[in-house]
């Protein structure tokens, strides 16, 4: 019950036609790995082939229109114009995967470009070192890096193409127009935007790993915790025992006169034995106790819930004064409780089957207010069977963290039942309630098993 989520209104962001939008958007965040094409953890095959897709749709629109700029406006040799168109243009479709070698390609190509253009006949009036087609697949290069590429080696890039653009300017033609400084421009701003694309995916990675990471540690915290109040509660059940054992063994040969002397120091061995034992017990429940600030027992005793800590540990004797108080605040609560069920009962069983009834209660008060509750403890020969029942919620839940269970939910019945060698058996029901039943050893399984 404690694992059950509140209703909650429905969020317009999350509509399937608002989602598909949103989808893409982390798709386009997600950093690409190296060695991983663009958009390879993309949840949709078309998002995964829409790279590959775009590639090709660039080399075949740009390849045909730079060998016919070069050809009909620059008057290059067909021969260079098809050499060139060839590989500025090609490379793209490796950027999906390896962008920086292609972007090697590219530039490599296109610096080439510019110098064959020196000594083209018409390459007065026109863009030069780097032609419009050029351009547009040296930008489609820039969007690859950065959604793929560090920051610092997106600024290497920028500033090669800088240079680049500065060392051809000392051998610009006469009449042209010119183009460097537009691509230093335009190439440093693709690679900020995706670069700042990437960033986010990469920050919302991190994030995503240290709640994990959190989240993991919380429950193992949880867990912990929950163990160690188990513990704490059993040690009053294994003390008082073993006070039993010492005041037998030192009262036996009172009880016994005539007792032979080998006898007396062997009951007053097990006397000392038992003492020892209850002093060792002591000191393992001051560690337990402990806040993590060096308080102990007496802090325990005298802090926040230290009365609590001295009180004597509840069974299934006290199961109707629990009951009761529910009722009391409002929530309707039938119990059955089998005759005798108390006395069936281990102390570990007895101080179990309490616990499990009260963080059940305290979690239907929390998330199913004012739903018609069942509570049934009954025993066999074998178990002791605890089952809560709960309906729907009669009015709105308002789930308070501080609220009046003991543990951690499931998470503390769970550690219970598995410290009696039980079984725990919790779910929904079909009318929007919510069951858990426990069966709880009479015997440990450990002891049957030797």
């Amino acid at each position: 019950m404690s694992d059950r989520d509140e209703a909650r209104p429905r969020d317009p962001r999350t509509t399937p036609t608002a989602r598909a939008p949103m989808r893409f958007t982390v798709v386009l965040r997600t950093p690409a790995r190296a060695a991983e094409p663009l958009f390879a953890r993309a949840p949709k095959a078309w998002q995964r082939a829409l790279p590959y897709v775009v590639a090709g749709i660039c080399v075949l629109s740009l390849l045909p229109a730079t060998i016919a700029v070069l050809t009909n406006d620059y008057k290059a040799g067909g021969g260079w114009a098809g050499a060139l168109g060839v590989a500025q243009t090609v490379p793209l479709l490796l950027a999906v995967t390896r962008p920086l070698p292609a972007w090697a390609l590219v530039l490599v190509a296109d610096t080439v470009g510019a110098v064959v253009l020196t000594h083209a006949d018409a390459v007065a009036g026109h863009a030069w070192p780097w032609t419009p087609m050029s351009v547009v697949g040296y930008l489609v290069l820039m969007i690859c890096l950065g959604l793929r590429e560090s920051i610092r080696t997106l600024i290497g890039v920028w500033l090669v193409t800088g240079a680049v653009g500065v060392v051809l300017g000392f051998f610009e033609p006469d009449g042209v127009t010119t183009t460097a400084a537009l691509l230093f421009v335009l190439s440093g701003s693709f690679l900020a935007v995706t670069g700042a694309l990437r960033g986010v995916g990469d920050a919302q990675q991190r994030i995503a790993e240290q709640e994990s990471i959190s989240e993991a540690e919380r429950a193992r915290r949880t867990l912990l915790e929950e163990r160690a109040r188990i513990a704490r509660e059993l040690h009053d059940v294994v003390a008082h025992h073993m006070s039993v054992i010492t005041v037998q063994a030192d009262s036996a040969p009172y009880r016994l006169p005539g007792m032979a002397e080998p006898v007396r120091e062997e009951f007053a061995a097990i006397a000392a034995s038992a003492r020892e034992s209850l002093s060792e017990m002591r000191r393992l429940l001051t560690v337990l106790r402990s806040d993590g600030n060096g308080s102990g027992d007496g802090a325990a005793a005298t802090g926040p819930g230290g009365a609590s800590e001295l009180a004597p540990q509840p069974g299934i004797g006290r199961i109707q004064q629990l009951v009761e108080a529910t009722v009391r605040a409002g929530q309707p609560v039938e119990l059955s409780l089998a005759a005798g069920a108390e006395r069936a009962a281990t102390p570990a069983v007895d101080l179990s089957a309490y616990r499990i009834v009260q963080e059940a209660l305290a979690n239907v008060v929390r998330h199913a207010p004012g739903a018609e509750t069942r509570v049934s403890v009954t025993h066999d020969a074998e178990n002791v069977l605890v089952l809560v029942v709960n309906g729907p919620a009669a009015r709105a839940a308002a789930v308070e963290p501080g609220g009046a269970g003991t543990g951690h939910g499931l998470v503390g019945m769970q550690e219970r039942v598995r410290l009696t060698g039980g079984t725990l058996d919790t779910g929904p029901l079909p009318d929007g309630g919510f069951r858990v039943a426990a069966r709880l050893p009479l015997n440990d399984a450990s002891e049957e098993a030797s």
